[in-house]
């Protein structure tokens, strides 16, 4: 179990390499002048010559891009915020408490509903009940967040009043974003789960459980349901990494000051440093989130397990 861990420690390095060069390379190819954008239109050319000089612009491709990897690898620095002057790890270590609430929140929703949701349809299977819940997953899967964001505000915030349409400093401020960074995973999960449980429903040893007289609901818990999750945690991993990916768009619509709208923001006003970092660090949550992921599966999953081992 160690050996894999620590192998998929290794591969992690050249993945978070490779995401700090596309988006160095894509910042540093993007139209625009920080310096110029700091300091206005009307600057005079020697002042703004100046301020691109001391904030490191003016020197070569690589010997920026290697000067920024070794700030990170040396002393997890990820450089200054041009436009604050602050940290770029300050900003997104005050930011990061709100997108990790905003998701794991979501997640929490996601994987409940998305159970419970496949359990029942997979136990009423070729019903009306299955007919409605996997007509409801598809709907969810398949519906641009954007625009349900958008009716959910209409309806709950501007009709109804029942929900502020900003904000995430309280319980119902929390409802519609989480509502709407979690319904797609809420579906996915419902159709993984049902595909697992009528897998697993068809097993031997669910026949012999019954044989000996168990009880529904332990023959549900006890065997189906353990041994149809272990798929569904795979998804389980992917749709965390979607739900942080997300939850740029998410924070953006609701006003929620985490790192999505930080890199938003600082995308408008060619703050790169602080783009950079945010994008690095979302990149690395979501490769040990997979790791996580990965180890749990192994735990569940003996073969898995005496196959890491060796």
């Amino acid at each position: 179990m160690l050996k894999y861990v620590g192998n998929r420690l290794l591969q992690l390095i050249p993945v978070l390499f490779g995401v700090s060069l596309i988006v160095f390379t894509l910042l540093y190819f993007s139209p625009g002048d920080p310096a110029k954008i700091m300091m206005g239109e009307s600057v005079d050319p020697k002042i703004l010559e100046a301020t691109r000089e001391s904030m490191g612009l003016n020197k070569p491709y690589w010997q920026r891009y290697l000067s920024y990897v070794g700030g990170i690898i040396f002393h997890f620095d990820f450089g200054t915020s041009y436009a604050t002057k602050q940290p770029v790890t300050q900003q997104i270590m005050a930011s990061f408490p709100n997108t990790l609430k905003l998701t794991m929140i979501s997640m929490f929703v996601a994987v409940i509903g998305g159970v419970v949701f496949g359990v029942i349809s997979a136990l009423r299977q070729n019903t009306w009940v299955d007919s409605t819940i996997s007509l409801v997953a598809l709907i969810g899967i398949s519906f641009p967040s954007f625009w349900l964001a958008l009716l959910l505000i209409i309806f709950f915030a501007v009709k109804l009043g029942w929900f502020p349409a900003s904000g995430f400093d309280s319980w119902r401020a929390m409802v519609l974003p989480c509502g709407v960074l979690s319904i797609g995973s809420v579906a996915s999960l419902t159709r993984m789960t049902r595909s697992s449980m009528l897998d697993v429903i068809r097993q031997d040893y669910v026949r012999t459980a019954k044989a000996k007289g168990l009880s529904n609901t332990a023959i549900v818990i006890g065997h189906e349901l353990k041994n149809a999750l272990i798929p569904v945690i795979t998804v389980i991993g992917m749709d965390f990494g979607s739900l942080l990916g997300g939850a740029v768009l998410t924070e953006v619509i609701f006003s929620i000051q985490g790192v999505g709208r930080l890199i938003v923001d600082s995308i408008t006003m060619r703050d790169y440093p602080v783009v950079q970092g945010g994008v690095l660090f979302i990149a690395l949550m979501v490769c040990f989130v997979n790791l996580l992921v990965d180890v749990i599966y192994m735990v569940l999953d003996p073969k898995l397990r005496a196959k890491g081992g060796k």
